[in-house]
Parts: C-alpha cells; structure tokens; sequence
C-alpha cells in the first residue's frame, strides 16, 4: 500500500483497473465472449471486486463501451478529422468493444446508434443545406464503415497506411466542411 493514498483512492484505482480491463476483454472478445474471471484475472483482482464494484457483467459492459463525452457543433470538422484519422490507426478497447457487440447485443446497438445519432445531430448543426442530417449520417456512417474495414475485416488498403497518406486522406475527404 502507497502512503497517502486514502482507502477510496485506492478503490477509485482498482474500479478504473477493472473498467480498463472490461474495456479491453469486450473489445477482443465482444460481450459474449467475455466473462468477470477474465475481467478479473486482467485487472488483477478476485471476481468478486469485479461485481462489487459494478453489480453485474451486463453493467460492466455498458459502462465500457460508453463513447466519448459530448462535442459542441463548433468542433465537430475538427472532431471528424481527429476521429477518421484516430480510426484509421487504432481504436480504443470500449469503442471495439462496443463495435464486436453492436450486431449481437441490443443493447450495445442502442448505445452506437445513439452515439452516431449525437454525431449526427452536431455535425448537421454545423452545416449548411436542408439535406445537412443526411449528408451529416453519410459522413458518420462512412467512418463507421472505414473503422470496420480497417480493424475487422483488415481490408488491405488500410493496412500500410502512412500518417501523411492519413493526413492526405483525411484533408481531401472533409475539404467540403472547411
């Protein structure tokens, strides 16, 4: 035990421990594939912490595959740019977690579709034209589906990309929004 650490220091640590590996066990082996005692034996800590600190697997797992927080209509080119760029590299454990689950779960294909609903909402805010929330959906849909592609399917093209043919990519595909 580190001195000056308090006993709800210590609980925070392992409830984000626990979170991290629930992030990454649902993101190899989606939510059917995941079990507390691999959550746990990842995390370090007896299955029992698992649950005492988030009652159940299927809690875990909302928690988990939770997005990002919100963005304001302002950012979101920015944020578009940041994020194909981001998907075309890596993405974070909750975000394959939540993608292996969104086909087989209800429940994880709610959260995506409120998720890219948001997306939606605040890049069509952002642009102009009455056909804004559908150009808005394509433009989020495409990087759900480059983000499959890439690191699902590992459809080749993405598979050597440089960070300049990234930053190439991304540039010429968002040109319309700047």
């Amino acid at each position: 035990m580190q001195t000056g650490q308090t006993r709800s220091d210590r609980r925070a640590a392992t409830a984000a421990r626990i979170l991290e590996a629930a992030q990454l066990e649902f993101g190899t082996h989606g939510e059917d594939g995941t079990t507390i005692r691999g959550i746990a034996r990842r995390a370090g800590v007896d299955p029992s912490l698992v649950l005492q600190h988030y009652g159940s697997k299927q809690a875990l797992f909302s928690l988990a595959v939770r997005p990002a927080a919100d963005l304001t209509g302002e950012g979101v080119p920015a944020h578009l740019a940041e994020v194909l760029s981001a998907r075309l590299r890596e993405i974070p454990p909750a975000t394959r977690a939540l993608m292996r689950s969104m086909l087989t779960s209800p429940e994880a294909a709610a959260v995506m579709r409120e998720y890219l609903q948001e997306r939606v909402t605040n890049l069509a805010g952002a642009m102009a034209g009455d056909d804004a929330e559908l150009r808005a959906a394509v433009m989020v849909s495409s990087i759900l589906g480059i983000t499959i592609a890439r690191h699902f399917l590992d459809l080749s093209p993405f598979a050597d990309l440089e960070d300049e043919q990234v930053t190439t990519l991304v540039d010429a595909w968002l040109a319309p929004l700047a």
